[in-house]
């Protein structure tokens, strides 16, 4: 099938983008990269009557220091993170996650920004933006505002994020030394995750856990963060088996979705099991050892 028609238009600065947004409100859309976009506008489940294209808007497709925090702009593809080792180095776990978003032609055009608008329940970018305590930049014609990612995704498909608006940027903070992991399991590497795990780990002096973030992808309609399991490693020494019990704990209360892909059992199983195996490859990487392993 082919798109509805509708009104192409390229503006070349932020605020002309904003302006089109104002102006047409619900019926427009804008386009970054498109990869989730156009799909759904060839099978017309989406049929803006206007489409911004912001890719002509200059300097905006760059990672920038912002003292506290490193900003991700709106046209930063996701191949061009992914492949930077400086940008890999600033926030390793998203660089991670991006290695199992669809394929390397889908990430050439896709943007981080993008899948944050989007908001899959199963992309691994909205659960590492969670998982990092990011804030997204969300700007309309005379305003802006800031949103945890925590607080920016609703339901599947859903966010705070007004029609009037674009996100303009990622901002994730500047953290004290931890380790990170991202897994995941799917069909075939590329396919949607069927769930996906983001894990962060601080650890003490005396090497037990000093704090933990655990988000899940897949297992609901936005990303998931598992804070009984948090809050259970906390305070002790990394084991397989505390690893183990805190998986158990981050499925407990999951209600995930049975589809053709994978049921719910199957799913709440895996994410018992990658629950355990992000916090001990994040533990890891922070430094500690993982007795029992």
């Amino acid at each position: 099938m082919k798109p509805a028609p509708f009104l192409y238009v390229a503006p070349d600065t932020v605020e002309e983008a904003l302006a089109l947004l104002g102006q047409h409100g619900t019926e427009a859309k804008v386009l970054a990269g498109g990869q989730s976009l156009v799909p759904l506008m060839n099978l017309r489940l989406a049929r803006p009557a206007v489409l911004v294209d912001v890719n002509r808007i200059a300097g905006h497709d760059r990672v920038r220091d912002g003292g506290r925090h490193v900003a991700i702009g709106f046209l930063v593809r996701q191949r061009a993170f992914e492949t930077s080792p400086e940008l890999a180095r600033r926030i390793p776990l998203l660089a991670e996650a991006l290695s199992f978003v669809a394929h390397p032609a889908i990430r050439s055009r896709g943007t981080i920004a993008g899948s944050i608008a989007h908001a899959d329940p199963a992309a691994e970018i909205p659960a590492v933006a969670t998982a990092l305590d990011g804030e997204i930049v969300l700007r309309a014609k005379g305003t802006k505002r800031m949103v945890a990612a925590g607080d920016f995704f609703v339901d599947v498909l859903t966010t705070v994020l007004e029609p009037t608006e674009l996100v303009t940027e990622l901002r994730i903070p500047r953290p004290p030394t931890k380790g990170t992991a991202f897994l995941e399991v799917a069909r075939r590497h590329g396919d949607f995750a069927l769930v996906g795990v983001a894990a962060v780990v601080r650890t003490a002096a005396d090497g037990s856990i000093a704090s933990a973030r655990l988000v899940l992808a897949g297992v609901a309609g936005k990303p998931v963060r598992a804070v009984e399991a948090e809050q259970m490693v906390v305070g002790h020494q990394p084991s397989v088996s505390l690893f183990s019990q805190a998986g158990r704990a981050a499925a407990a209360p999951l209600a995930p979705p049975s589809d053709i892909h994978a049921t719910a059992a199957y799913r709440l199983r895996l994410a018992a099991i990658l629950t355990a195996r992000a916090l001990s490859v994040a533990a890891r990487r922070a430094g500690v050892e993982v007795t029992g392993a």
